[in-house]
C-alpha cells in the first residue's frame, strides 16, 4: 500500500476488477455506485478510492489506457457497477477573439508538455500561475474555475505499434 493511502479492510472494500468502455449496457441485478475522480486519478487503476457515497473501493484493474468517464467498473463478484465521472478540480479557462492567439497559445503550451482540454472557442489547463501570467500577457483572456477536465490522451495514445519486432 503507498504510504498516505487510507487503511481499509479488504473484506469491507469493494474490489473493482473489470473495465467496460462507456455505452455497454449494466450488469442486469448490480448495485451502482459513481466514482469521481481528477484527470490525474484517471491515469491510476490500481489503488483505494471512495465512492460519492463513501463506499472503498480497491482498484485492481488490468493495465491500459485512462479511464475515461462514463466507463463502467466492476467488481470481482459481480454485485458492483462502479460509473466513473470526471471530478471537478482547478481549471484555467483560456479565450480569445483572434483565433490565431488562442492556436499559438496552444503551440506554446503544448512545447511545454501541459495536458490541455480543447475546445474551438477556449483552452482549458489545470491552474497555473505562471501559466496565467505568460498567458495575460500574450493578450488572452484568463478565468479560473472548478470544473471537470479531459485532456487530450496525447499523440500516442491507445495507437497500436505501427512496425514489427522481427
Amino acid at each position: 500500500m503507498a504510504l498516505g493511502s487510507p487503511q481499509v479492510e479488504q473484506g469491507s472494500a469493494i474490489v473493482l476488477v473489470e473495465r467496460r468502455p462507456k455505452g455497454v449496457l449494466p450488469e442486469p441485478g448490480s448495485q451502482a455506485l459513481t466514482l469521481a475522480l481528477t484527470a490525474d486519478e484517471r491515469t491510476s487503476l490500481r489503488g483505494h478510492r471512495r465512492s460519492r457515497c463513501g463506499r472503498d473501493l480497491v482498484l485492481q484493474l488490468p493495465r491500459g489506457a485512462a479511464l475515461q468517464p462514463g466507463d463502467q467498473l466492476l467488481s470481482d463478484d459481480g454485485c458492483w457497477q462502479v460509473l466513473v465521472e470526471a471530478a471537478p478540480e482547478p481549471v484555467m479557462q483560456v479565450r480569445s477573439a483572434e483565433p490565431l492567439a488562442l492556436l499559438q497559445a496552444a503551440y506554446h503550451l503544448g512545447n511545454r508538455h501541459v495536458a490541455m482540454e480543447l475546445h474551438p472557442d477556449r483552452l482549458v489547463l489545470l491552474q497555473d500561475s505562471v501559466l496565467a501570467e505568460l498567458l495575460r500577457q500574450r493578450q488572452l483572456q484568463v478565468d479560473c474555475l472548478d470544473a471537470p477536465f479531459q485532456p487530450e490522451a496525447g499523440a500516442y495514445a491507445g495507437v497500436p505499434h505501427a512496425h514489427s519486432h522481427g
